[in-house]
């Protein structure tokens, strides 16, 4: 790759373009991130740092930070399961400062919304906005690594839906810790280096960070009040560009990647109906986690065990799967009834068990039809089992394959957000065209709030060099 000069290239779009195809991106996003970075450069008035308040005369720093699709593996990563997951070409590209004191600013460049806070504990963030994720990792950081004290100037411009299961909560957290562990040279200091030695333990790391358990040795606080996995920052600092990867969690494990089938690419449709686990959704995303969660502890507390979670628990025994069955039925948990129970081992055991390994199995063999039957069994037990969907996202994954998807299915927490379909290539754009009119006909209600787009699979996070 060229080397990169930040005052000048940031603005010069045919310079950038070149360092993100050279990481993987398509032409197509290459050109529409130059114009993001472009717009965060400005937002920061890069060139300008001699003659700002408090700025370091330093160079900048940048990073593209992607959402993330889940192929599959709904509600599986944090009862220990596993999922399939890629990389959008959609996400936040970030162009950050450093400065010579304890402040951090965040801007964003499209609606010009600041916040300031310094590298402490920063005050408690109002309830659902976005502040909340970077002061979160702030604190966690503040927490963690008592050494950190240098603080930074940060415009970010994303082009990806928010609150729409494509995980921009966690793209924010997974750039904003990037950006404040460059800037004070985390991966230096000792408390980095005994706990986190890999990206994989870094996808882990930013997991607790988000639902705010501790991390070997890193200490943890409240998060953002979702009680979530590590699938998220997974894939966006570990997925391939042009590949589906499949991990195991808990501790995040990597089990195959394989590549996307020629001539095919990915179509989203976001359903406009918000799912912000920040804010309504979180009850219902957290009761989900809860009923993995309940389940474990029934199996350990009629078995004298000490399985973590769902995935150990079925790993214990080849029988372990009847006897959990026989033990929520007699159950008296004060929390949540046998039927809400049973339906929710029936799901993690059909999702994770059955369907991420056969599906896998398909898509590297080249069945295609195979894999998409299996997306469908996995949109159908979501439905039914799982219970995270909505009208809009059930409608979305079969107006999809009726309008000739190879595959299709919702993804992320649920209770709203996206659907994905993997469509020939050769005809992608009059499918998207297609399924974005059927969806307005159905629901013109939440159509405005939509958002409709082709993109491949994409790279993970990286620094512009």
């Amino acid at each position: 790759m060229k080397n990169f000069d930040y005052q000048s290239d940031l603005g010069n779009s045919s310079a950038l373009g070149e360092c993100l195809a050279a990481a993987g991106l398509g032409w197509d996003a290459c050109r529409k991130k130059a114009e993001l970075f472009a717009a965060a450069a400005g937002a920061l008035h890069v060139g300008q740092a001699s003659g700002l308040p408090g700025r370091q005369n330093a160079r900048p720093t940048a990073f593209f930070v992607p959402g993330r699709i889940e192929v599959l593996g709904k509600h599986t990563d944090y009862a220990g399961g596993r999922s399939m997951i890629a990389a959008a070409e959609r996400g936040f590209c970030l162009v950050a400062a450093p400065r010579d004191d304890r402040l951090i600013t965040v801007v964003d460049a499209a609606t010009g919304d600041r916040i300031c806070f310094t590298l402490d504990p920063p005050p408690e963030p109002p309830p659902g906005h976005w502040s909340n994720y970077p002061m979160t990792v702030a604190r966690r950081i503040a927490r963690n690594f008592p050494g950190a004290n240098r603080g930074v100037d940060i415009a970010l411009a994303g082009d990806l839906p928010p609150a729409a299961g494509m995980s921009s909560s966690s793209a924010l957290i997974v750039g904003i810790f990037l950006v404040l562990a460059d800037v004070n040279q985390l991966s230096g200091r000792p408390e980095y280096r005994d706990n986190i030695h890999t990206e994989t333990d870094l996808a882990s790391y930013l997991g607790t960070v988000e639902n705010g358990q501790g991390f070997g040795s890193l200490e943890g606080d409240r998060g953002v009040g979702t009680f979530g996995g590590s699938e998220d920052h997974t894939a966006i600092l570990r997925a391939e560009a042009g590949h589906v990867s499949q991990y195991a969690y808990c501790p995040v494990r990597f089990e195959r990647s394989v590549p996307i089938s020629s001539g095919y690419t990915f179509a989203i449709g976001s359903s406009g109906v918000v799912a912000e686990k920040t804010g309504a959704a979180q009850q219902q995303y957290n009761r989900a986690s809860r009923l993995a969660s309940a389940v474990a502890e029934l199996w350990r507390e009629a078995t004298g065990r000490d399985d973590l979670h769902l995935a150990a628990v079925l790993a214990s025994s080849p029988h372990a799967a009847d006897k959990l069955r026989e033990i929520i039925k007699t159950s008296s948990s004060g929390a949540f009834a046998p039927p809400a129970l049973s339906a929710r081992f029936e799901h993690f055991l059909t999702e994770n068990e059955e369907i991420v390994p056969a599906a896998g199995d398909a898509l590297a063999d080249g069945d295609i039809a195979a894999f998409g039957r299996l997306v469908d069994a996995s949109q159908h037990a979501a439905e039914e089992l799982l219970g995270n969907q909505v009208p809009q996202t059930v409608y979305l994954a079969t107006s999809a394959r009726q309008h000739g998807a190879v595959a299709a299915s919702a993804f992320g927490a649920g209770f709203g957000g996206s659907v994905w379909a993997i469509v020939e290539t050769g005809r992608a754009d009059s499918f998207l065209a297609a399924w974005s009119e059927a969806y307005r006909g159905k629901f013109p209600e939440n159509s405005p709030a939509g958002n409709f787009f082709l993109t491949g699979a994409g790279p993970a996070a990286f620094r512009i060099w």
